[in-house]
């Protein structure tokens, strides 16, 4: 009897220990920035190839997108066409916080026929300076690619310390699409278009 009641007694505090274990996790695992927001996120939108529209912003977690509308590069033999839109986000970082960005996912489509190719540029600007990434932000599609891509790249921004007051700062991106038809088919045409939409991950510390 002495025994089932130690293994009882052992059992009810091993339930007790895990069940304690499982709240420290639980807590844990709470994003410490759920509540973050940018006290104002303005956009800018100009280039050749940037449509008429707003851009519109939208703070998901650790996640900034920015839909602005979509544009592309056509090119009909034999011509080369370029094509480009930049973007100037205004982040303003509220006291209380590190901020840095940390990756870049953007995505597309090609129609590229035999003896056409197209190309993708892409230029993220941070502070005044160009992110490094860790892989290749631009893309070149060869003759006869045809379909949907998509970049998903982790960047490594300078990070801005907002600990002890609110800091301003601006986030760009330069896109460059590329058409090349000078080894087309009469009549065809090469085209690469941008979707419009850029989604900038950030790393977000409370200091």
């Amino acid at each position: 009897m002495k025994v089932l009641s130690a293994l009882i007694s052992s059992l009810t505090l091993l339930s007790l220990n895990v069940v304690g274990l499982s709240d420290v996790q639980a807590q844990t695992v709470q994003p410490q920035t759920q509540g973050f927001q940018f006290e104002s996120v303005p956009v800018t939108v100009f280039g050749n190839g940037c449509p008429s529209g707003n851009a519109q912003i939208s703070l998901v977690g650790n996640t900034l997108s920015v839909a602005f509308p979509r544009f592309q590069a056509v090119a009909v033999s034999p011509r080369v066409v370029s094509q480009s839109c930049s973007l100037r986000i205004g982040l303003n970082v509220p006291r209380g916080y590190r901020v840095q960005p940390i990756n870049l996912r953007y995505s597309g489509s090609t129609n590229v026929p035999q003896g056409g190719t197209a190309a993708l540029r892409v230029r993220p600007v941070f502070q005044g300076r160009v992110i490094p990434s860790s892989n290749d932000l631009n893309a070149n599609f060869s003759s006869g690619s045809s379909g949907g891509w998509l970049k998903d790249v982790a960047i490594t921004g300078d990070t801005i310390d907002a600990c002890a007051n609110p800091v301003n700062s601006v986030f760009g991106i330069n896109t460059t699409l590329i058409a090349r038809a000078t080894n087309v088919a009469a009549g065809q045409r090469t085209q690469i278009g941008f979707n419009g939409i850029y989604r900038i991950r950030f790393n977000l510390t409370p200091c």
